[in-house]
């Protein structure tokens, strides 16, 4: 039986960068050595790590005065390494759901922290609206996509400060002004590669300016002069980026990727609103592209496990929500087919047949 990757993270690859991979991981370019015990300074793995470097800028567009670092550790590592790296007095932070909230929370080690904006008292059913922006901030942070709750910001704001983002579950899903922001960052196990990089874009003449001295590892400055290669890098992850990197070039770039996101959630939400057994759990507004959530209808409530029984015998894999919001939850990242959001389609109209 075929099976449908749904997970939220990490997430779906194209079959022909696993394949790819898979290939490298037996035997590196003809080397007799696996990709996972080479050194990082083999003369055969610079090319990689530059490929990569360069198919982020190129497809995002990514100006003069940016450098794109590949680092460990994740978002998570991020909440940190952000405010260590760029808060000087006092930071704002728009809080759109549990990511969000955490980075907030890490970056409140470094100094003053400001919510602009919070959809919390909603349980983040909607992202915050028509907020101001303190002028007097060093920066502003967003999450563009909300993984658990299902809400994405798909356009680039404008901001009278600095703006950084997570943009871990989106990035190369639509167009971004990458102009707009000092930073982006986002870890690679959703549209990118498999969990272990993260791949970070700062605007050069940003860094440096933190009141306080920095360990090496946490300044920007260091893997900016070394090339990501500072220590030792990870190097099956930074590989498997370079493939799907190439994949999206492929494919028609973010441009391709942002049509094909439209193509799968639109007929997917389209069902969930025709759907008496189903609804969907945020503003219609403000529903993601990625990260499709959506529960029983009140009435149905008791059927829940047996529809997440019946989907997962159908082949669908990853479809239970997160336990804030409960339901289900289809994440449509960019290796997501039409063939698989029709199957679950399928799925949901046969499941309601039968109730």
């Amino acid at each position: 039986m075929k099976k449908y990757n749904f997970n939220a993270g990490p997430s779906m690859l194209p079959r022909e960068v696993i394949e790819n991979t898979a290939k490298q991981i037996l035997d590196f370019n003809g080397s007799g050595l696996s990709l996972m015990e080479i050194s990082h300074r083999a003369k055969d793995f610079q090319p990689v790590v530059d490929e990569a470097e360069a198919l982020v800028k190129e497809l995002l567009n990514v100006p003069e005065g940016y450098s794109v670092i590949f680092l460990g550790g994740g978002a998570s590592l991020q909440f940190m390494q952000i405010p260590a790296n760029f808060l000087i007095k006092k930071a704002g932070y728009v809080n759109s759901g549990t990511w969000a909230k955490k980075a907030m929370k890490e970056a409140k080690l470094f100094g003053e922290v400001v919510e602009v904006a919070s959809s919390a008292d909603d349980n983040y059913t909607h992202l915050p609206h028509n907020y101001e922006i303190p002028a007097d901030l060093d920066y502003l942070h967003i999450c563009t996509n909300n993984t658990i709750f299902g809400t994405e910001l798909r356009e680039d704001i404008d901001a009278p400060v600095r703006l950084i983002a997570d943009m871990s579950s989106d990035i190369l899903s639509r167009p971004v002004d990458v102009s707009k922001y000092d930073a982006i960052y986002a870890g690679a196990q959703k549209n990118m590669s498999m969990a272990g990089v993260t791949v970070i874009i700062v605007k050069d003449d940003v860094l440096g300016k933190a009141p306080r001295e920095l360990p090496t590892m946490l300044d920007y400055r260091t893997h900016v002069e070394k090339g990501s290669m500072f220590n030792t890098p990870p190097v099956v992850p930074i590989y498997t980026l370079m493939e799907t990197l190439r994949w999206v070039k492929a494919q028609g770039g973010v441009k391709e990727m942002d049509r094909r996101a439209h193509e799968c959630a639109e007929a997917l939400y389209a069902e969930i609103d025709r759907n008496k057994l189903f609804r969907g759990t945020v503003a219609k507004e403000d529903r993601s592209l990625m990260n499709i959530c959506f529960v029983m209808n009140d009435e149905f409530k008791d059927l829940e496990k047996s529809f997440l029984d019946f989907a997962t015998e159908r082949g669908m894999v990853g479809i239970k929500g997160h336990r804030s919001v409960g339901g289900f939850r289809a994440s449509c990242y960019n290796a997501m087919t039409m063939e698989g959001v029709n199957a679950l389609i399928q799925t949901m109209k046969d499941f309601e047949a039968q109730h």
